[in-house]
C-alpha cells in the first residue's frame, strides 16, 4: 500500500472517532449524570433520521436534539428505564436497536427473514422452471413418427441413409 493511503486512512480514522466524541463534550458530567450511564444509553437508542447510527455516533440535528433531551432527563434524576419509556411512547419500538418481541414488532424481527425465505423460494421456482423447458433433442425414430404422422417428406438428413 502506498503511504499516502495509509496516512488518509489514519486521518479518516481519527476524524471518525473525534466527532462521535464531540457531541458530549458540551454536557457537564460532574453533576448527578454519570457520562458512562450518559453514552450506554445513547448507545442504546437509534437514531430516527440515520437508522443504522445509534444516537452517541449520529451527527443528525434531530440525534443531537434526542441526546439534549435524554441528558436533561437524566439530569433531572429519571432513571434510564423512564428516559427510554418516554421515547418509545413518542417514537414507537423502532427507536430501540433491540425492539421487544410483541406483535407490535414481529415485522422488525422476523421481516428479513420472511424476505429472506420469500427469495429464496423464487429463486428455486424459477431455476426449477428453467430445468424444465429445456428442449430435448428427438431420436431418429421419434423424428420419423412425428414427420409421418403431419404427413411431413423426410427431411433432407433422413434422406442421406
Amino acid at each position: 500500500m502506498k503511504p499516502s493511503f495509509l496516512r488518509l486512512t489514519a486521518i479518516l480514522v481519527l476524524l471518525s472517532s473525534a466527532t462521535a466524541h464531540a457531541n458530549l463534550e458540551s454536557f457537564d458530567f460532574s453533576g448527578p449524570v454519570s457520562e458512562q450511564r450518559y453514552r450506554a444509553l445513547i448507545e442504546q437508542l437509534r437514531c430516527l433520521v440515520c437508522q443504522n447510527e445509534s444516537l452517541e455516533a449520529s451527527n443528525a440535528e434531530l440525534a443531537g436534539d434526542l441526546r439534549k433531551e435524554i441528558y436533561e432527563m437524566m439530569a433531572k434524576g429519571q432513571s434510564d428505564r423512564q428516559v427510554i419509556d418516554f421515547l418509545i411512547a413518542r417514537y414507537g419500538d423502532f427507536v430501540l436497536y433491540n425492539p421487544p418481541l410483541k406483535p407490535s414488532t414481529y415485522f422488525l424481527w422476523f421481516g428479513p427473514f420472511a424476505l429472506f425465505s420469500l427469495a429464496g423460494f423464487a429463486l428455486y421456482r424459477s431455476i426449477h422452471r428453467r430445468s424444465l423447458s429445456v428442449e430435448t433433442q428427438l431420436t431418429e425414430e421419434e423424428q420419423a413418427r412425428v414427420n409421418q404422422v403431419l404427413g411431413k417428406f423426410p427431411t433432407s438428413r433422413e434422406q442421406g441413409r
